[in-house]
Parts: structure tokens; sequence; C-alpha cells
């Protein structure tokens, strides 16, 4: 089953979050409309704004507020991928070129900049200082992320708690968020609130991990950009550091690292990708992102049964076997 028919019965929402996404990006200056524009049309699965929309179930219901919130988060989205294609120096995304590609990083980095200000733009329509709390927390959190990211490239010396923060601060905290948000908007009791955020986080992590996973096992059609793109770059992953624990690779990485890391190419790397996907790193990784998808299902049991529990337990199942 593909995703998007595990939560079909919010085609109509989606389709008007998505028509408001298109409009609130557009910009005078026609180099910005051009490229927001282009990002847009890469596609995406826009898995924050139906996390929005499931975690408004939960409580008064009404599109208007919860459009606001989904648009809000799924620009923050689009922009951190713009500025993570510079930081990358990635030339695709979903297959298509990136902004940084077609246009050069100061294009990138102002196109970033813009979407996060009509992101905040957008939830500006939400009169509740505790949502837009959380959304700067959130955003906070989110930066930091990505630093650390950038300050631990080609560090071989990390450890898995290391690991696990970043992923929780580049990914988990904003599907957390989503969730989080949803509730508020609907004015949703605390308790449901917290439960939607601990389940979007659990997700988060575990979505996140299998990312990881499917950037060794999955094909270049299905990335959407060349397979080991993480390791290429320098991003040392959960399947990384537990193949690491091989002292031959970890002899074998920390060789390869010292060299110019800017010329490195996919052949440099092969040999390394080959190993790490003949041991158990990949399997240990699955079998640790499970775990967090057993919390995320237990989130859920505070939560009253209905469609939208229903749909949140089957997008959790899905992310655990998705395969690109």
């Amino acid at each position: 089953m593909k995703l998007a028919m595990i939560y079909s019965f919010l085609k109509q929402d989606l389709a008007k979050i998505e028509e408001s996404i298109n409009n609130t990006i557009q910009a005078q200056h026609p180099v910005l409309r051009e490229a927001s524009t282009q990002l847009l049309a890469a596609g995406g699965k826009r898995i924050r704004p139906v996390f929005v929309l499931l975690g408004g179930k939960f409580g008064d219901y009404r599109l208007e507020r919860m459009e606001a919130v989904a648009v809000s988060l799924e620009l923050i989205h689009m922009a951190s991928l713009v500025h993570d294609d510079v930081v990358d120096n990635a030339r695709l995304r979903r297959g298509e070129p990136t902004i940084k590609a077609r246009w050069d990083n100061r294009i990138a980095m102002y196109t970033g900049d813009y979407i996060f200000a009509r992101s905040l733009e957008s939830l500006s329509a939400l009169e509740d200082p505790h949502a837009h709390q959380v959304l700067a927390k959130t955003m906070v959190e989110l930066c930091l992320g990505e630093i650390e990211q950038v300050k631990d490239k080609y560090r071989l010396d990390q450890n898995l708690r290391d690991y696990l923060l970043r992923i929780k601060r580049k990914t988990a905290l904003l599907i957390a968020a989503s969730c989080q948000l949803g509730a508020i908007a609907s004015e949703a009791s605390r308790q449901y609130e917290r439960a939607l955020y601990r389940y979007g986080y659990f997700v988060g992590m575990s979505y996140q991990i299998i990312d990881d996973v499917l950037d060794f096992t999955a094909s270049e059609e299905e990335l959407g950009k060349p397979a080991g793109s993480d390791l290429l770059q320098g991003n040392i992953t959960l399947p990384v550091l537990y193949a690491m624990e091989d002292e031959e690779i970890a002899s074998e990485l920390h060789l390869l690292f010292q060299e110019d890391t800017e010329k490195l190419t996919p052949e440099d790397i092969a040999p390394i990708i080959s190993k790490i996907k003949a041991g158990d790193a990949l399997d240990r990784s699955l079998e640790l992102s499970d775990r967090y998808l057993q919390k995320a299902y237990q989130a859920l049991d505070v939560l009253p049964a209905g469609r939208a529990k229903q749909t949140l337990r089957g997008i959790a199942k899905y992310i655990g076997k998705r395969k690109s």
C-alpha cells in the first residue's frame, strides 16, 4: 500500500494546504519566485502537514487553523533542505537539480531564508503564544542539529549518543512539533498534546534511522541522489557507527578521510559500502528503528479510538517497512 492511501480521507484538506503553500512562497522578485517554485515542484511526501491534520483530529478541527500550522511546518522543512544542499554541496534533490546547482550558494541561502520567513508569517494567523513558543524552540533545536552535523562531518570518533542527539534535532523534533502543533491548533487536551508529541518524536527517530539505512540499500532512482551520498559527504550515520566496530572498516575509513575529502568519489567509498552491506550494521540499525516504532505505538495508547489514531498507527507501520 502506498503511503498516501493510508491517509486518503485527508486528500481534500491536503490539496488545500498544497495550494496555500504555493501561494505563500510566491515572491515579487523573479529569481526568488522561480527558485521557491522549483523546490515545491520537486515534490515530497508532505508528511508534516499530514501529522498536523491528524493531530488536529483530537480536538476542535478547523481547517483554517490547521492550514496555518501545516503550511508553516512544511515551509520550515523545505527551507532546511535548501540550506542542507548548500552545506552538503548537493547537486540533486529528489532527482532534480538543487537550487544551489541551478543558481549558486548565495541564491540558495537567501531562498531558504525567504521560505523560513514565510513560514513564520503563516503561523502568525494562530494567536496562541504556546504554539509560537513550541515552534521557536523547535527551530532553535533544528539549527543546532544542522550545526552539529557540519561540525561532525568526517569525524570518526563519534558515538551513538552523538548520532541520536543529532537526528533528534535535525528530524525528529520537527515531526514531533507537527503532531503537537496540530493538537494545539485544535485546542486538544494537554494529555493528548503530550501523547502526540511523543508519538511524533519516536516516529521521527525511526524515520531518520531508516533514511540512513536506505542510503546504503536503495537505488539512485529511488533515492533521487547517488547511493552512499551521506558517507561521501562525511555524514557518519548509524550503519557506519555500527560497522566501525570492525577495526578493519574503521581503519579504512580513517585512511580515506585523511585524503582530500572534496575530491572523494563514489568509486572511492564503494569498497567500504560493500563491506557495510555485507555485515550486520544495517540489520542492527533496523532493530533500533523498530524499538523507536514500538514506543510510538505505546504513545498512542492514551488517545481515543478512531480513524485518526488508526491512521497514525498505519503511518508508523508503513515507515517501519518503507523501501524509499
